[in-house]
């Protein structure tokens, strides 16, 4: 391969850093940024794609990006992590889920096993055929059609849900012949994500898994998902190894479309990707200290500590902006820079 350069490597490494977690696909961007400013720098998304990039240097660098990431995931919900852990390893000596965050350590688990399997079955499969700039340009325009119809499919449910429940109040009640003496109605407590407990009825949230249908009108809290949803939310995951997908949108999308609200849809998210990008990470980081990691060690380097903060800055944005924001901006951006780049690689 061309010599990949310090200044390719700072660049690689923020866009790597920041595209991660946004939903807009960073294999995506990977793949079109070089493309687009063309020369050495295509040259390196060229290699990446090809059959025999296995063991490619700029495939290692990438690798080590890729660990960066997910360290700086790790740091950022240290403390929610340390949570998980502890709360996984009782459930395996007691045997029960008792609290929600042995359930959410559970979640994982059932969200994180098939995309590790379809992962390690296909991704170098999907790399070598789809990370190419077309392709990739067609896929980020996909991207930003599923955002958008993730969005209207939620906003219309709750439209519904509210025209339902508008009516059910305007009904006239029955009045009883005779009143019976008031009942002491208990209120039902959760254990949120955080440790803090809270009474059912105060959150507004429901504690038991709404039936059937693929978008669940009322809002719901993290805990509460079913083990098979969290699978299927895992399943979505796979199609992030199509270059210009976004893991963390696709998954976004997913919890919206179960219930939860964009806040915990985006640190489920958030969650999901830590031990996926880290695994993946770590397997192929051994390629480092070989002769594919000859000459760039330096490079790499310089890039992972780009990308990890640039990842840590972007977490940090992220949460917040879901708090009272939607995945409609990303969305618009996907099909303007997918129209343009399918355009651009149509043309040439």
């Amino acid at each position: 391969m061309h010599e990949l350069t310090y200044l390719q490597a700072g660049v690689i490494g923020l866009l790597q850093g920041i595209t991660e977690l946004f939903p807009v696909s960073s294999l995506g961007h990977s793949v079109l940024i070089p493309a687009l400013i063309g020369g050495s720098w295509q040259h390196l998304v060229t290699e990446n794609a090809s059959g025999n990039s296995e063991g490619s240097p700029y495939l290692t660098f990438v690798v080590g990006l890729h660990v960066a990431t997910a360290a700086a995931l790790l740091v950022f919900f240290r403390s929610d992590w340390a949570r998980i852990i502890r709360a996984f390893l009782t459930t395996l000596r007691t045997r029960r889920i008792e609290t929600s965050a042995q359930r959410l350590a559970w979640l994982i688990v059932a969200a994180t096993v098939p995309v590790g399997i379809i992962g390690l079955a296909l991704e170098h499969t999907f790399r070598t055929l789809f990370a190419k700039p077309l392709a990739a340009a067609l896929f980020l325009t996909a991207n930003g059609m599923i955002l958008l119809a993730g969005e209207r499919l939620r906003r219309r449910s709750e439209q519904r849900a509210g025209k339902h429940q508008a009516s059910a109040k305007a009904e006239p009640a029955t009045v009883p012949l005779t009143v019976p003496a008031p009942a002491t109605v208990p209120t039902q407590t959760t254990i949120a994500p955080g440790g803090r407990a809270t009474g059912g009825r105060a959150t507004g949230r429901h504690t038991t898994a709404p039936r059937g249908g693929l978008v669940v009108a009322e809002h719901r809290s993290l805990d509460t998902l079913a083990y098979r949803e969290a699978g299927v939310i895992g399943l979505f995951q796979t199609l992030a190894l199509l270059a210009g997908i976004s893991r963390s949108g696709i998954t976004m999308v997913a919890g919206l479309l179960r219930g939860l609200d964009h806040e915990d849809a985006a640190r489920f998210s958030f969650l999901l990707a830590t031990p996926v990008i880290l695994a993946a990470g770590l397997l192929k980081l051994p390629a480092l200290a070989g002769p594919a990691g000859d000459g760039i060690r330096g490079q790499v380097i310089l890039g992972a500590l780009v990308a990890g903060i640039a990842a840590y800055l972007s977490i940090r944005f992220l949460v917040r902006y879901f708090e009272t924001r939607t995945l409609t901006a990303f969305a618009i951006y996907c099909l303007l820079m997918g129209a343009l780049c399918t355009v651009r690689f149509v043309v040439a």
